[in-house]
């Protein structure tokens, strides 16, 4: 399942964890993304929308 937001566009993003010692490792930052029922167009779609543009109104729920 591809974890990137249908509305925003956000995606999953790198950096590293970076132990005590100073030890680099690389990591991955996810989005949180949920499956919604979304009204477009008067239509009601699925769409995996982050919590982001939910808290932003940008989608209205079905």
């Amino acid at each position: 399942m591809a974890r990137r937001c249908e509305v925003c566009g956000k995606g999953p993003m790198f950096g590293h964890n970076i132990s005590h010692a100073h030890n680099v490792t690389r990591r991955v930052f996810l989005p949180n993304v949920h499956k919604m029922r979304v009204v477009e167009d008067g239509q009601v779609v699925r769409k995996k929308v982050c919590t982001k543009c939910l808290k932003a109104g940008k989608v209205q729920k079905a």
